[in-house]
């Protein structure tokens, strides 16, 4: 009998039938296992392995970012990792060993199913998409219904590598702090700007936080923008960060929002009651650092305080193009004089120092006002406390200037002034009327700016009487007689 090579030949038909049914099934794991194709972004990977400003993890963690960067996937897969045990070898963030109890929840019930649910689990109400979100289909146990929320669910049983069984609830912010109180989870992942009632009652494992800044500078966000604690990182992520999105997809969203949205939208910067007091992108007045020439005149003003900061900026006047630097600044909170003091002259004791007129205020331990302690510790403060060049201590007129020189790219601000920064994202105004707090850069700033004519060179000497090289000057009467 003689063998036919062809006959165990396989037709190409077959082989295509074969080749797509191996990628169906392919697509089908990727699916239902999204951990598998998860590369994160920079921002994402840093922000998972977060780690405080001790080098400790972070425990508390905020990720303000802007729309359709993928923040709030982020936020999913690490809640899956936390539950299913399965971490990858680039993790770098906190581990669990042992199957978990967790909380995810967004502002209102429906939100939480619609957008957080929907991330973990896939789309609510579609039996189809059920298990194509963050969470392994293999691995989800059981779902729970919740009552009065149409495919909504209220807990999830999911297994854990180490064959236990881990729980995740879901919650929302609208059912009051009481129906966050008492349990004790692992994990816990905000996904909305949280009251801060709600927030302290979930400060008892790992809690971090996904959104897009749209409620403004609440409370939890103010803190974490402005008084970082010890186990606490806060990250920003801009449409730069999501390789995903092209330039023409940028300018498209960019072009349909209201100019007040676009900042937010598009960086994570929140928006702030009744508007900036200085809407001038921030893009448009930073500038790298560079040594400042002799012969541009310095000013610099202080902003006392103690439980809220002492703040002290310093400027740098470019007089041939009336062009105004912001080059340093510091600010520091329960610190004595004598501290500040040394602050001020280390960046030099002949640069002139503006100060308001509290400075006037006797200290209660010495009795010497706090202006004239600062003069005693070194410090060159102007002869007599702040005044506008035009007389009185008005805010508007010191804003307007600043506004002005914004706009027109006379005060530029170097970029590693991040405090500055921060506080210059924030001064806002409700309704009408500047908002008094977290300004003490901005409060220094204006004084500064206010009293450019003041400022002084690093070599001043006297102009002299005559050109160098020509004789003395001589009365005329006294040239004729000679």
């Amino acid at each position: 009998m003689i063998n036919d090579p062809s006959a165990n030949r396989i037709s190409d038909d077959t082989l295509k039938g074969q080749v797509a049914e191996l990628l169906s099934e392919r697509a089908e794991i990727l699916e239902t296992n999204k951990l598998l194709a998860y590369a994160p972004y920079d921002y994402q990977r840093n922000f998972h392995g977060a780690k405080d400003r001790t080098a400790k993890h972070a425990r508390q963690r905020m990720l303000m970012a802007a729309n359709k960067v993928g923040k709030t996937f982020c936020g999913a897969v690490e809640m899956s990792y936390h539950l299913t045990g399965l971490y990858p070898e680039w993790w770098e963030g906190i581990k669990f060993d042992r199957a978990t109890l967790a909380w995810a929840a967004g502002n209102t019930a429906y939100n939480t199913r619609d957008i957080v649910q929907a991330e973990l689990l896939g789309e609510p109400g579609d039996p189809e998409d059920f298990g194509k979100g963050a969470i392994p289909k293999e691995l989800i146990v059981r779902t729970d219904r919740s009552p009065g929320i149409p495919n909504g669910l209220s807990a999830v049983i999911i297994k854990h590598k180490s064959g236990k069984h881990s729980k995740l609830f879901f919650k929302a912010y609208e059912q009051g702090k009481q129906a966050w109180m008492g349990k004790a989870v692992d994990v816990c992942w905000l996904d909305e700007e949280p009251p801060q009632d709600i927030y302290s009652q979930t400060l008892r494992g790992i809690t971090y936080m996904t959104f897009t800044p749209e409620s403004g500078v609440t409370d939890v966000v103010s803190q974490f923008m402005n008084e970082l604690r010890p186990g606490q990182a806060l990250f920003q992520a801009t449409w730069n960060d999501a390789k995903h999105l092209s330039e023409e997809v940028k300018d498209e969203i960019l072009a349909a929002l209201p100019p007040h949205e676009r900042e937010m939208r598009s960086k994570g910067i929140p928006i702030l009651g009744s508007g900036l007091v200085f809407p001038v992108p921030e893009d448009q007045i930073i500038t790298p650092s560079f040594s400042i020439p002799t012969h541009w005149a310095r000013i610099a003003a202080i902003d006392f305080g103690w439980d809220h900061p002492t703040a002290v900026v310093w400027l740098a006047h470019d007089r041939d193009n009336d062009c105004v630097y912001v080059i340093d600044s510091y600010r520091v909170s329960a610190a004595t004089p004598v501290v500040h003091a040394q602050a001020i002259k280390d960046r030099g004791s002949w640069i002139p120092v503006a100060w308001p007129h509290d400075g006037m205020q006797a200290d209660k331990g010495s009795g010497t006002p706090l202006a004239a302690q600062y003069r005693r510790l070194g410090g060159e403060m102007l002869g007599k406390h702040f005044e506008n060049p035009e007389g009185g201590l008005s805010i508007e007129p010191g804003i307007m200037e600043m506004l002005q020189r914004l706009q027109s790219g006379r005060l530029k601000v170097f970029n590693h002034l991040d405090q500055f920064l921060q506080e210059y994202r924030q001064y806002h105004r409700q309704d009408g009327k500047i908002i008094k707090k977290n300004d003490d850069l901005m409060s220094a700033a204006r004084y500064a700016i206010q009293s450019l004519r003041y400022a002084r060179t690093l070599s001043f000497e006297p102009r002299p009487e005559f050109a160098i090289g020509a004789q003395e000057w001589q009365p005329f009467e006294t040239q004729l007689a000679s």
